[in-house]
């Protein structure tokens, strides 16, 4: 079978690898003159099969109102004169009720499971190496309210399998000395031991390079213009050179849109509505100047809602989400104030560690944004479309490199015929 799959970003990638594998033949385009250049470029780094609670909950309305006011605001809502934005806030408002956070938890968990196993296989072949540190999650509380809340978030993982240790202060300090500085301000934290980290677009790029040496067609630098159909299936995607200007017609036996949140005005563009809406997020890189002092278990900062991973010689933090189109200015005031408050805290947390200062004072801070693609449930779209041959894998949110590879493997299987192992509600099923 021929399949076209649009987007190289780790969703796309993941497919393509998992059909490759299967014996079809594969042709991946992308904009970009590389794999993983927009969503999966510089993320938290996290794989979180333990720490993936989608962002309604019955606390979420409030917090969101109240957050709207804040420019560093773990999760703000800046609203725009567009229905989607508006319609894709009242399907939100519909899951903020404990019986669908626990429903959205069963499937996102299910499919991080499946997609951990799906990651160890493809690794365990090809032998990759992208900074991975198999060291687990720990999440640290600085406020006592909020940590006794942990306790319940704990549970319902177990109640899906998920082992999330409860720890105390001394405990957590045990399992990350690194934290022994802003000890006196953490009143407790939680720890799985079996999440890991690593480096999304090392690992993207180099199963790229090995899908082509597979024999897979690379499209990079190739606009996708549209989809065409006819009698109610796919016929073809035309795409554009960037450079040449010259115009390609792909024709295949089934299409894959795996676009992130472009994946919806794509469609939208064959009569297909999806609920999937940006959410522009940030992440800094910086150096280290103390790899001693450098954490090797990647890190939640449960007051500011961000991440911090070590790759190699470098630290990653990533955080917060703007709601607020396609936007991906890193040079607006808010966007500065974002960006400086992730560098902020590492200083705060990690004092010292690594370089923290500004351009201006000879530092050299990468800053990055990209969008999130979320859906309302924060359940990614896996699966058939209405439209025949056209399949669709898109709607990961901030979970892309924790549930790439099994999103991919699944998609694969489908396509193949097969039926993926565990509890999901395929898209079209």
């Amino acid at each position: 079978m021929r399949v076209v799959v649009l987007g190289a970003g780790i969703i796309g990638v993941s497919t393509a690898w998992h059909l490759i594998q299967r014996g079809h033949e594969v042709t991946i385009v992308d904009r970009q003159p590389d794999a993983a250049l927009e969503t999966s470029y510089a993320n938290a780094a996290q794989i979180s099969v333990s720490y993936c609670e989608p962002w309604a909950n019955r606390e979420a309305p409030l917090k969101a109102l109240k957050w709207m006011f804040s420019p560093t605001a773990p999760l703000l809502f800046r609203p725009q004169m567009d229905p989607a934005q508006w319609l894709w806030g009242l399907q939100f408002l519909g899951q903020c009720n404990d019986r669908a956070f626990e429903r959205n938890v069963a499937q996102i968990v299910a499919l991080g499971a499946y997609s951990h196993a799906a990651l160890k296989d493809v690794v365990a072949e090809t032998g990759m190496e992208y900074n991975r540190l198999e060291c687990g999650i720990a999440h640290y509380y600085s406020d006592q309210k909020a940590f006794d809340g942990a306790g319940e978030a704990a549970a319902l993982m177990q109640k899906f399998g998920v082992k999330r240790n409860i720890l105390t202060r001394e405990e957590l300090l045990k399992v990350e000395p690194a934290l022994k500085v802003y000890a006196d301000r953490i009143v407790g934290g939680t720890f799985t031991p079996s999440d890991e980290s690593g480096d999304a677009k090392v690992f993207t790029q180099q199963l790229a390079a090995l899908c082509e040496q597979r024999g897979a067609g690379m499209q990079f630098n190739h606009d996708i213009e549209g989809i065409q159909t006819d009698g109610g299936a796919a016929t073809q995607v035309n795409v554009r050179d960037r450079a040449t200007g010259k115009a390609l017609a792909l024709q295949a036996d089934a299409y894959v849109v795996a676009c992130g949140s472009y994946t919806r005005p794509l469609l939208k563009s064959v009569g297909l509505q999806v609920p999937i809406y940006p959410g522009k997020g940030y992440s800094a890189t910086l150096p280290l100047l103390r790899p001693e002092q450098a954490p090797k278990v990647s890190m939640i900062d449960d007051s500011l809602k961000i991440a911090v991973s070590r790759l190699g010689d470098q630290i990653r933090v990533a955080g917060t989400i703007e709601l607020g189109g396609f936007d991906l200015a890193l040079d607006t005031p808010l966007a500065k104030k974002r960006c400086e408050m992730l560098v902020r805290r590492i200083e705060e947390v990690f004092p010292g560690m690594a370089d923290t200062r500004t351009p201006e004072e000879g530092g050299d801070p990468q800053f990055w944004t990209g969008l999130r693609p979320a859906t309302p449930t924060n359940i990614p779209l896996i699966g058939r479309t209405k439209i025949g041959k056209l399949w669709i894998n898109a709607g990961h949110g901030t979970l892309g490199w924790t549930h790439g590879a099994g999103s991919g493997k699944a998609l694969a299987e489908l396509i193949n015929g097969e039926k993926p192992a565990m509890a999901f509600g395929f898209a079209g099923g």
